[in-house]
């Protein structure tokens, strides 16, 4: 079989808009987690001080004393599959990318989009959005004292920041791949995936429970690295790479190929999800539940987690293949807002929930408006800042790079933007 000359179009345009339109619902749940996070069930109750370890105000900024668990299953459930999901999908678009604009010039390219909402996000934007937590416990809430003590922690806040910056690293090491390794070992693993998908998905979990467990039973599923303002979740850095590299072999001879096979099985894939989460949601009750879980239980966590995950990224997929591939106004423009809302949101939300701590009402009835106005905030805002040249590129395609000069491409033209 030959691996160069002419290939078709990396995906049709119903497939390609279903990717784009699941990469925006996604930032949709990011928001919906972060705005619920505060009224969970198994949040601490005590108040956090700000300068103790553990620090845990860095996934609380404000804890309301109206709880509901259902969001505590709501959290639960994103937090299995949303993330690896996120950098699956994100590697569908680096292989192209990479022939179309050479290694130098992809690693610019994506450095000039993610490098800057990095530095502004954890320079200014997340300093704005921890205040409140160090208001809630602080004598003397000032900006001057909370300066004091924000700049004498171990570490610098960076919120939902940390995507960028790991994604980055992922970017640069498939740059790195893309120029050490023969180029005809991804397109034969991506023909593989459209030829054999039984076989590919299986490969695909093995490989998985082997990214994900050794680190998952080593350090449970709370432990964080955090060194300056760089952080990522241990147990799942394994597991969020694999995926991503995943994702450039699928996305590498077109997606296309791999997710109408999803699609024809969304049921099953969709009941798979909704069964395995339930069975590793009872084991991972274990483990929470227990002071000092045992090796086995953390063992057993960790085993249920990925195929829990690996259904839930492949209901997503199959669904959003089935169902969402129209186009519309307003997914079009949350399309084109997406990336900003996400920069945007979490001060809006954290200050949000400190403004309604004093309303006497159900949990429910503070986390919804807090999910709507941060949405809309967040959307509105991006969609404002995307008409100012310098501010639209922090919220939208990169700051402006000189493109390569066209060359032949060894394998397909590319049918989307960087």
């Amino acid at each position: 079989m030959s691996y160069g000359g002419n290939r078709k179009p990396l995906a049709a345009p119903r497939t390609d808009g279903a990717i784009n339109n699941l990469r925006a619902v996604v930032v949709l749940f990011v928001i919906a987690v972060h705005s619920v996070l505060g009224y969970a069930a198994s949040a601490p109750h005590a108040p956090i001080a700000f300068d103790r370890p553990p620090y845990n105000w860095r996934t609380f900024p404000v804890l309301d004393p109206h709880r509901f668990i259902g969001f505590d299953v709501f959290c639960a459930w994103a937090d299995v599959f949303l993330m690896p999901l996120f950098f699956l999908v994100s590697g569908f678009f680096v292989w192209q990318s990479l022939e179309r604009n050479g290694a130098a010039g992809f690693v610019r390219r994506r450095a000039s989009r993610l490098v800057p909402p990095f530095l502004v996000g954890v320079g200014i934007l997340l300093p704005i959005a921890v205040y409140p937590a160090y208001a809630r416990m602080a004598l003397h809430p000032g900006l001057a004292g909370y300066w004091q003590h924000l700049i004498r922690l171990p570490f610098w806040p960076a919120g939902p920041m940390w995507f960028l910056w790991v994604l980055l690293v992922f970017d640069v090491l498939a740059a790195a791949g893309f120029t050490l390794l023969p180029k005809q070992w991804v397109a034969m693993l991506s023909d593989l995936a459209a030829r054999t998908p039984k076989r590919f998905f299986a490969t695909f979990l093995v490989l998985s429970l082997l990214a994900y467990v050794p680190l998952g039973t080593a350090f449970g599923p709370m432990r964080w690295f955090q060194s300056g303002p760089f952080s990522f979740q241990i147990n799942c850095i394994g597991l969020e790479a694999f995926y991503f590299f995943a994702g450039v072999v699928i996305g590498a001879r077109g997606y296309d190929r791999v997710l109408p096979m999803l699609a024809r099985r969304w049921k099953r894939w969709a009941v798979a999800a909704i069964a395995l989460f339930g069975v590793w949601l009872a084991v991972s009750a274990k483990t929470f539940t227990t002071p000092s879980p045992s090796l086995f239980w953390q063992f057993a966590d960790a085993v249920a987690l990925v195929p829990a995950c690996f259904a839930s990224c492949c209901a997503a997929l199959g669904l959003a293949t089935r169902f969402a591939g129209t186009r519309a106004r307003a997914l079009d423009s949350l399309r084109a807002c997406a990336f900003g809302m996400y920069w945007l949101h979490y001060p809006i939300v954290v200050w949000m929930q400190y403004a309604v701590l004093v309303i006497a009402l159900p949990a429910i009835a503070k986390a919804l408006p807090v999910f709507v106005c941060a949405t809309a905030a967040s959307w509105a805002v991006t969609a404002l800042l995307l008409r100012v040249p310098v501010l639209g590129a922090l919220v939208g395609g990169g700051f402006s790079m000189p493109r390569p000069k066209p060359r032949p491409l060894p394998t397909y033209t590319a049918a989307i933007s960087d």
